[in-house]
């Protein structure tokens, strides 16, 4: 079994918990990481367990918190600012369970993905390219997610959702040593109750539905058959990417799919020496 791999938590939005439980398998089967690197949902846990806290910490947070918090619904700010949330919010939550620390003070190589609308190519946020950034920044732009969160800018970027991406962009040479990433993608079965579009006032669910398809949409995005090796899908059943309403029942079960899905499969891609190592590396972001 490989005993070095440089994870990578993609995606998932709120369903968040299951990143917890493929963690959690990382270490019960004794994977070694320096690295890893986190996008969307992904990014939240992924920065977490950098900064030193460790698992049941981690679920606790998860456990504890009310996701219901994050989400606004302000028409105004949809208009100016394409999300009906600014995400000060969730930005803050992050920051304040990171302790405000920047990527220079993690104790691991943390990277963060985020995804730059107006070149149509991913940002990264690490150590090398953004030392002194808070954690909790990166975080919110990974998070992103369009019509939820408003877009950001940085420097010459307008951040979203690091999910809206090619696969290639994840698939690199994070730490410069040719290790094998490993990807765990959240993939859903997305039967949802449908959602009463008539009425008086029917653009709260209309912006529902097209958030929920769009998201949908990115997590059946098809996988490269050059990618597929070192990729593990996590399939979190009818759970939604924007379920900002989850309770601690599908947390729990959230994490359990993350942990039993992980420790099943984990085994066979690295005993059969099939994942493949990076080939290229990181290109730095021309802010």
């Amino acid at each position: 079994m490989a005993s070095r791999i440089i994870p990578i938590l993609a995606g998932g939005g709120t369903r968040l918990p299951a990143h917890i439980g493929i963690i959690k398998a990382l270490e019960d089967l004794h994977i070694e990481f320096d690295h890893l690197v986190g996008v969307s949902g992904g990014s939240i846990i992924a920065s977490l367990y950098a900064s030193g806290l460790d698992i049941e910490q981690i679920k606790e947070i998860a456990l504890n918190t009310d996701y219901s918090q994050f989400r606004g619904f302000s028409l105004i700010k949809l208009i100016r600012n394409g999300g009906l949330s600014s995400g000060d919010a969730f930005e803050y939550w992050v920051d304040e369970h990171l302790q405000g620390k920047t990527f220079d003070q993690l104790d691991k190589n943390l990277h963060i993905v985020a995804t730059d609308v107006k070149r149509g190519k991913p940002v990264i946020f690490d150590a090398e390219h953004t030392p002194k950034m808070k954690v909790s920044l990166a975080v919110r732009f990974s998070m992103s997610i369009p019509l939820v969160f408003s877009f950001k800018t940085f420097g010459k970027h307008l951040m979203v959702d690091g999910s809206i991406l090619s696969e290639d962009a994840l698939h690199r040479d994070w730490d410069q040593c040719g290790t094998p990433v490993l990807c765990f993608r959240l993939r859903g079965e997305h039967e949802y109750d449908e959602l009463n579009t008539q009425g008086l006032f029917p653009i709260f669910n209309y912006v529902t539905l097209l958030i929920r398809t769009f998201m949908t949409t990115i997590s059946r995005e098809y996988i490269n058959d050059a990618f597929w090796h070192n990729t593990i899908i996590i399939n979190t059943g009818e759970c939604s990417a924007v379920d900002f309403k989850m309770t601690n029942s599908q947390k729990y079960n959230l994490f359990k799919i993350g942990y039993d899905t992980a420790m099943e499969i984990i085994p066979i891609k690295t005993n059969t020496n099939s994942l493949t190592p990076a080939m290229f590396s990181p290109k730095s972001n021309s802010n």
